[in-house]
């Protein structure tokens, strides 16, 4: 038996996660969400009420209403957790394809975008772990997640010239920098802190995009292929998360220790 707290469950990624960890019903999965009501509904239909989830809301964002969520979440699990899956993400669409600097053209939206990554990306992300490392010392795993994004690798964006989301990708890779600090505090307790990518999923983001949307996505995909030569577009949220979990499973202090690895376990973004 294991105990999963999951952020942001109410669609895409994590609502995957929910769905794949909550098939063994030894596991106890509690997962956060915003709109608890909808998600309630969603879960209701597509994964017939099992009795191993159970869903709170709360939102990474402001921290009187996470920290209720942990206190809840604590309350279920007996005041332990054996993984925490730092989910939940703030991802722009305005800023998902021009330069940074053409950016700068709107300077307060450009902070705007900015602030909004940072706030939900790394500060929430950081208070879910102050307030969930009490439970996980007293669980078995000790294992804390954050779902990062290859595109916050520094050596791919300057090679390639990934010059797309680039608030996104900042807050992606602040928020790897704050796992290796909160590994280095707690990896003598044996917690596993690790950032991990799941790779370009599809998950329906940019289902409305624009024409030029479209192209920029298509320009941006190219590159990709020069990364990966064998990139051939974006893979499902159940194929993601599966690859996931098995990097999870097999991830150990002694060799992970604060990483940034890829859903293969390694720095293969695609």
């Amino acid at each position: 038996m294991s105990t999963y707290l999951i952020t942001g469950v109410s669609r895409g990624l994590g609502f995957e996660f929910l769905r794949q960890l909550s098939e063994d019903p030894a596991n106890t999965v509690v997962g956060l969400v915003r709109d608890k009501a909808t998600t309630e509904k969603k879960a209701s239909v597509e994964l017939h009420d099992r009795d191993n989830i159970h869903l709170l809301q709360g939102d990474i964002t402001d921290y009187a209403f996470l920290k209720k969520a942990v206190d809840a979440t604590a309350a279920i699990t007996g005041g332990a957790l054996d993984y925490v899956i730092a989910n939940a993400a703030f991802i722009s669409t305005w800023s998902a394809f021009d330069p940074i600097g053409v950016l700068g053209n709107q300077p307060e939206k450009l902070e705007q975008d900015l602030l909004g990554s940072l706030n939900a990306n790394v500060i929430g992300n950081i208070h879910l772990f102050n307030l969930t490392i009490p439970l996980v010392l007293r669980g078995h795993a000790k294992k804390i997640i954050a779902i990062s994004s290859g595109m916050a690798d520094i050596d791919v964006i300057t090679k390639f010239d990934i010059t797309e989301s680039a608030p996104y990708s900042i807050s992606k890779a602040a928020l790897n920098a704050a796992v290796a600090k909160f590994s280095a505090q707690y990896a003598k307790d044996g917690v596993l802190f690790l950032s991990i990518s799941p790779g370009l999923v599809d998950t329906g983001n940019f289902k409305d995009a624009t024409i030029e949307q479209q192209q920029a996505l298509f320009a941006l995909m190219g590159k990709f292929k020069k990364f990966a030569p064998h990139f051939t577009g974006p893979t499902t949220p159940d194929l993601a998360i599966r690859d996931v979990l098995s990097v999870i499973k097999k991830a150990s202090v002694d060799a992970d220790k604060g990483a940034f690895i890829s859903q293969h376990g390694d720095k293969n973004w695609l």
